[in-house]
């Protein structure tokens, strides 16, 4: 299944320069009184430096958008994220750093005179989380940008206080309610490369290793599964030879290859005491991103969003996107995955052949649990991008959608009301495009019905961002 790209959108691929503070933005509709926190969205907002473009989805500077909710009332603000590679292009007015798919090393001169001195960005575009009590944007270069959630103001690269290596990770780290902690994973890219999973106690910036696992080939992997007694990295067979990334002279992703005769590879290890549980194989297939894990039985079973393989990656050039040139973007299906524990081979069943992106759960009761309900961005009819929103009962095999026309919804983020007794009791909040107008509203659902609660309109677009959280 595919679906072929139009210019009608673009809006959502167009740079963002205007930053502002609103104490309160245009209500339609009743935000009830109890949603009293803040919602930090974090995506790319600037797709070109000076005569430079960037050229992929993934390579824009970052910005972060804040709603913060209060007695009925929404307040707006969005700042650029101030890393090195914003503050480079700013003053330069060129492209400084190596970002996912665009390299300012272009010339034969330039690529041999940086072997040893390319900088790799901070341009930490895709998510948000909190480490030590601290705000952080994420990328997949291990260099978090701490920012205060308040003004939105850059503090500057979080350093950890350990000595763990790595040169790739993952802007989605696992949070364990009960044991309070961080569970997330780093590779380390040299001659010897390995994957680190490493755990963060609640309020200290240090990282303690869990285990170790040797790799030839470290593969790309945007998430990872958790569940209560597991961690398990889902090696794609989208693999890179380590002296290629830093000889090649090619931007980073353009290093990786797809290897389907490798089979996709599921490492096991146990959280508690570290060891490797076994390496299980399937047939070859992509992720970007985990909906849930949790064992049942003496198995594991592994929620992914699949795609058949890593075209999606090549799909998401900004050219492509932006209708310049043809191409059809692959669409995927909620896999389960399940992984017998004591042996055997891994088998898969669909939970959903809807397209589906950006997935989310009602996290903090149900990740690492058997649970029913998967929110996400979706496509319906031909020849357009994401534009609506659903709702997926996996138990039931049905679903329920948000839509209106010229309206692109974004990530669907999960709020349980204070007293919640179901999984989907709750709100569902997302930032909308509204391309006809070419502004943006903050979207609110009611999780069970899915149902329009209320929507507060942005005065400007907001470009295409990709994950964020929500803070009580």
């Amino acid at each position: 299944m595919a679906y072929d790209v139009t210019n009608k959108f673009q809006i959502g691929f167009s740079t963002l320069n205007e930053e502002i503070s609103l104490e309160e933005l245009p209500v339609k509709g009743i935000i009830p009184n109890w949603l009293s926190g803040t919602l930090i969205r974090n995506g790319p907002a600037k797709f070109e430096v000076g005569k430079e473009k960037f050229r992929h989805w993934f390579d824009g500077l970052a910005m972060l958008h804040k709603f913060s909710f209060k007695g009925g009332k929404v307040s707006y603000a969005n700042k650029f994220l101030e890393s090195e590679a914003f503050k480079s292009a700013k003053k330069t007015d060129r492209i400084s750093y190596r970002e996912f798919a665009t390299d300012p090393c272009r010339s034969i001169f330039k690529r041999v005179s940086s072997m040893f001195s390319t900088k790799f960005t901070d341009n930490a575009n895709v998510n948000i989380t909190k480490i030590a009590e601290r705000f952080v944007a994420m990328t997949e270069t291990p260099l978090p940008v701490e920012f205060d959630i308040n003004t939105l103001k850059t503090v500057g690269v979080f350093s950890y206080d350990d000595k763990i290596e790595s040169g790739l990770t993952t802007a989605h780290p696992h949070y364990d309610f009960v044991q309070k902690q961080i569970v997330n994973y780093a590779t380390k890219i040299a001659r010897a490369s390995n994957y680190n999973v490493y755990k963060i106690a609640d309020g200290v910036n240090h990282r303690d290793l869990i285990n170790s696992t040797p790799v030839e080939e470290p593969a790309y992997m945007h998430s990872f599964g958790m569940t209560e007694n597991h961690v398990i990295l889902v090696e794609y067979p989208f693999v890179v030879k380590p002296l290629d990334l830093l000889l090649s002279g090619k931007p980073f992703i353009e290093n990786f290859t797809w290897k389907p005769e490798r089979g996709t590879r599921f490492i096991v290890i146990n959280r508690q005491n570290g060891n490797l549980v076994g390496t299980f194989k399937s047939k070859a297939f992509f992720a970007f991103h985990h909906v849930n894990a949790f064992e049942k039985q003496g198995e594991i079973f592994v929620d992914v969003v699949a795609y058949d393989d890593s075209s999606i990656v090549n799909a998401l050039y900004l050219d492509i996107l932006r209708g310049k040139r043809d191409s059809i973007i692959p669409t995927s299906q909620i896999r389960r995955y399940h992984i017998p524990l004591q042996g055997g081979s891994v088998e898969c069943e669909t939970l959903s052949s809807e397209f589906v992106e950006l997935p989310r759960i009602n996290y903090k009761q149900y990740n690492t649990k058997d649970y029913r309900f998967v929110y996400g961005i979706s496509t319906y009819g031909a020849d357009d991008f994401a534009n609506q929103l659903v709702k997926i009962d996996i138990l039931q095999k049905s679903s329920k959608t948000w839509s209106e026309k010229d309206c692109y919804p974004g990530e669907p983020v999960f709020v349980a009301t204070p007293e919640a007794n179901r999984e989907d009791d709750g709100l569902i909040i997302s930032v909308v495009l509204d391309a006809a107008s070419d502004k943006s509203f903050l979207l609110v659902l009611d999780a069970t019905t899915f149902e329009e609660v209320a929507r507060a309109k942005v005065p400007h677009h907001i470009p295409f961002g990709f994950h964020g959280n929500y803070f009580e």
